[in-house]
């Protein structure tokens, strides 16, 4: 099963989102867990649970992107921060695929890197 955290302030604003995200996968059969968590507590989250397929940030805590990316850019995995408008308009299903796309343009790129060490 993939996961994905969503992560901003205090996990509040971002829980609704993740709800929404998780009914969309669902809805698809998808093979997903979509949870909302605190920025601050994701190195005890991802130490404690397993590893996450992909880490979204809310727009409201944008400027901890690039840090986050610098931090976590060991996990190998798509960092991303979730568009202002489609997060204001709740808009799970145009995330979710975002989302998605990301997961699967890594896995790809992983893959060729892997290919090109040979």
């Amino acid at each position: 099963m993939k996961k994905i955290y969503l992560l901003c302030s205090q996990g509040m604003s971002t829980s609704l989102l993740a709800s929404m995200m998780q009914d969309c996968a669902n809805q698809h059969k998808l093979p997903i867990e979509i949870i909302a968590y605190p920025h601050g507590k994701l190195p005890s989250i991802i130490e404690k649970q397993s590893l996450p397929d992909a880490i979204l940030l809310g727009p409201q805590v944008k400027y901890l992107l690039e840090e986050t990316r610098e931090r976590f850019e060991d996990l190998r995995i798509p960092i991303l921060l979730i568009n202002q408008d489609d997060y204001g308009m709740l808009n799970s299903e145009k995330i979710l695929k975002r989302t998605l796309i990301a997961m699967k343009e890594n896995k790809e790129k992983r893959n060729h890197e892997s290919i090109d060490d040979i």
